[in-house]
């Protein structure tokens, strides 16, 4: 059984680059793709477009997206409602097949890493049963796994823990908040080990505030994990704050037109948005955002 990397620190990967907000593209510069490239690849995507027919016609989802992601990297897409960010996140999940290109997770195909189980997915809505506690809940996917009866108490234990939630077990969903239960589905998706978190707007339907709070939970836990994070937003502010790369999408077809690096220090809090260094990053997101707009004129 695969046990849970809680002693991982991901500070020193990155701690070499010099400024925020590198690209890929720079032939001089030393971002932190550059750095990456010597980590292990998690998610190697190459000319990945996706196709499907609807009653309406066709729809093309995706087109020609290339994209590499490193072992502890927390990766951002972000773009216009139905640009494909989140049937590029449903590709790696091998919850959709692509038309035509080549992917590989955790240098595995998609659906052997499915079958693998090394990916844990968190919905938009949390999805938890409201007739199991919240301990049962985090149970559910260790039961049909196989996990001992004192494994699986062991790891509700220590997930919930870690999402600050120690003492909710014998709670049902519905006696919780909104951001208490997406805490619950985090754990949930941790509780078995994977080594990829692929998470798609969780956080969308919550009020600022929350927000901002599970931001500052969520980096604090990707940091203690050591996992390698995908994150679908809508949110600008939350895809600068949040990761280490942010992945900038056109609308349909999704293209990428944008990677952007973003080396801030690993223990921020919200503060570090009115930075200037914080403000010219979301201006490039924002900017790569209206340029994509161009390809429907």
């Amino acid at each position: 059984m695969a046990t849970a990397k809680s002693n991982i620190s991901i500070v020193g990967e990155r701690s070499a680059s010099p400024s925020p907000g590198r690209t890929t593209s720079g032939a001089n510069s030393v971002s932190a793709s550059d750095l990456a490239s010597t980590r292990r690849r998690v998610v190697d995507a190459q000319n990945i477009s996706l196709t499907f027919e609807t009653a309406d016609g066709r729809v093309d989802a995706l087109s020609n997206v290339n994209l590499q992601v490193a072992e502890g990297d927390f990766v951002s897409f972000i773009g216009p409602s139905g640009c494909g960010k989140t049937t590029m996140l449903r590709v790696i999940a091998d919850l959709q097949q692509p038309s035509s290109g080549s992917l590989l997770v955790n240098g595995m195909t998609a659906e052997q890493a499915r079958l693998a189980r090394a990916y844990g997915y968190v919905f938009q809505a949390p999805a938890l049963f409201p007739w199991r506690t919240i301990e049962k809940n985090l149970k559910l996917p260790l039961e049909i796994m196989g996990y001992t009866e004192f494994e699986q108490q062991q790891r509700v234990e220590r997930y919930l823990a870690m999402v600050n939630l120690t003492g909710f077990e014998r709670k049902f969903p519905w006696q919780l908040s909104g951001g208490m239960q997406q805490r619950v589905s985090i754990a949930r998706a941790l509780s078995f080990d994977p080594a990829l978190l692929l998470m798609d707007e969780p956080f969308g339907a919550l009020d600022e505030i929350v927000r901002d709070h599970l931001n500052e939970q969520l980096l604090h836990l990707w940091k203690s994990t050591g996992k390698t994070v995908l994150f679908v937003t809508h949110s600008i502010p939350e895809a600068v704050f949040l990761s280490t790369k942010i992945v900038v999408m056109s609308p349909r077809p999704g293209r990428i037109i944008d990677i952007i690096d973003c080396d801030f220090p690993v223990d921020r809090s919200v503060e570090i948005r009115e930075t200037p260094e914080f403000l010219k990053v979301a201006q490039r997101v924002r900017n790569g955002l209206r340029a994509g707009h161009s390809y429907d004129e």
